[in-house]
């Protein structure tokens, strides 16, 4: 029998995932899962239970599912109830039609077909409606289980660790941290660009330029990233702006990612979401013809926050095809449950007028922006009236973003305890309020500055709650400290 060292260890292991952090599940998050069970056991905190700012989790926040979406699903699950009185019947009639391109009729069967063959024309559609017409090709789409892994199958067809320098993926600060730990697990390098913050967070495409020019000494940049609407920092990009990145893609020969799965989620007046295809066509064939776009959409944000179902699409654009079909191989390492892809087929074809469940669908579809809308300028007026925090305009997302001022006695002190500043004060907070937020450090941000990111779901009455304790005890936090 073989003895020594057993095999899988921390020497030995993939040294590529140890770079992996997940920050949003980081110490801040870990601490306040102890919290919580220390409050199950019976320890008393300043606090009744720890409360949760720190997730973009619509429906665990207390939104309720789409009534048409889940009364469809519902139906197709369990067909038996077709024969009640208990749902619509446009609803009926919707299941019935998924269920005959279904395998036997089953929600248990892979359904690869429907996947493969019915969904993409389907969402061609929808792309196509919501780009004015713009024409969208159903070869160059693949229905994904989860756009993380989608994400991370792009940087696997992109990343080539045979080409003498590392492939560099140009990120925009701030930028949801999956990007930084898929580009740490595929080896290659990350390549920053700074939102400026007192623009409201828009794109300087000078500042891609610059790092485009300082990278190219140490790799080879071939993608860059645009999330729009942006998260954290709930921005939504100008038609200007995004033909700036456009020509600077064309120039610069970068492959466009196109992170849209905030598209839906706009609400300030004046703020239009358009999609990066859109303008790249209605530019003209100097850059449609060219320029490479891949987009994504997910079901886990928007107004339904599907968070559990996980499916969503990617769009390639000028892509060519046996590069495509490599991605589909890879995307059969993960097949989306077929609850979801009807759960997004629902929401790509919504009721139309005329329909039984239109008004409700609508309504349902108002309410939740209103709602939203209400919630960020409740959060806009009280941070900005605090001293020492600046919240800029909040256009779209479901996120706060905002700066913070940290005393340099508390920033010497979360050094000397191996802590970024702003990670130390949400300790502080979680410590003495039980709010769980995100820090700045975990998304990225221009250096000497500090934030954190507050999720804008929770009830109106209960956000404001939150909202007030955040300032309270930041104003104490600056005077303990200043």
């Amino acid at each position: 029998m073989a003895t020594g060292k057993r095999l899988l260890n921390l020497e030995t292991m993939n040294q590529a995932v140890l770079n992996v952090k997940v920050p949003i599940l980081g110490s801040v998050s870990a601490r306040a899962v102890e919290m919580q069970k220390e409050i199950n056991q019976g320890i008393i905190k300043p606090f009744g239970n720890v409360t949760k700012c720190h997730f973009g989790d619509q429906q665990a926040m207390g939104n309720k599912p789409r009534t048409f979406l889940r009364q469809v699903v519902a139906l197709c699950t369990y067909p038996d109830l077709l024969d009640t009185d208990h749902f619509a019947e446009d609803a009926k009639h919707r299941a019935r039609e998924m269920l005959k391109n279904l395998d036997n009729g089953s929600v248990g069967s892979y359904n690869p077909n429907f996947i493969d063959l019915v969904m993409p024309p389907k969402i061609a559609k929808f792309i196509e409606q919501r780009d004015g017409g713009v024409p969208s090709n159903p070869r160059d789409i693949i229905v994904t289980g989860g756009i993380s892994k989608a994400i991370l199958n792009v940087l696997a067809l992109v990343v080539n660790e045979e080409e003498p320098l590392k492939t560099g993926i140009v990120v925009p600060v701030p930028h949801y941290p999956l990007y930084s730990d898929a580009i740490a697990l595929f080896g290659a390098t990350k390549v920053e660009y700074v939102l400026d913050e007192e623009n409201g967070w828009a794109v300087n495409v000078d500042r891609i330029r610059e790092s485009l020019r300082t990278a190219r000494k140490n790799c080879n940049p071939k993608v860059l990233c645009v999330i729009n609407p942006g998260n954290p920092t709930g921005h939504v990009l100008s038609r200007d702006n995004i033909e700036e990145i456009i020509r600077l893609a064309a120039e610069e020969n970068l492959l466009l990612f196109a992170d849209e799965v905030y598209q839906e989620n706009v609400f300030a007046p004046g703020s239009v979401f358009h999609s990066l295809k859109k303008v790249l066509f209605e530019m003209g064939p100097e850059y449609s013809d060219r320029v490479q776009l891949v987009s994504i959409y997910s079901i886990s944000k928007g107004i339904s926050g599907e968070c559990g179902l996980r499916c969503g699409y990617i769009e390639f654009v000028n892509v060519e095809q046996v590069v495509f079909g490599h991605f589909d191989i890879l995307k059969s390492f993960d097949i989306p449950s077929i609850i979801a892809v009807l759960a997004l087929e629902v929401l790509l074809d919504p009721p139309q007028p005329g329909d039984l469940s239109y008004e409700t669908f609508q309504a349902e579809t108002q309410n939740r922006l209103s709602s939203q809308l209400e919630k960020v300028r409740l959060a806009e007026e009280i941070l900005n009236r605090a001293p020492g925090i600046c919240c800029s305009p909040i256009q779209g997302a479901l996120y706060a973003f905002p700066r913070i001022q940290i005393p340099e006695r508390a920033i010497m002190l979360a050094q000397e305890r191996g802590q970024a500043p702003d990670v130390f004060f949400c300790h502080r907070l979680l410590e003495e309020t039980g709010i769980v937020l995100v820090d700045g450090t975990s998304f990225g941000q221009e250096k000497g500055t500090y934030h954190f990111r507050i999720s804008l779901l929770h009830p109106l009455e209960e956000l404001k709650s939150i909202l007030e304790k955040i300032v309270e005890f930041h104003g104490e936090f600056l005077r303990e400290y200043s």
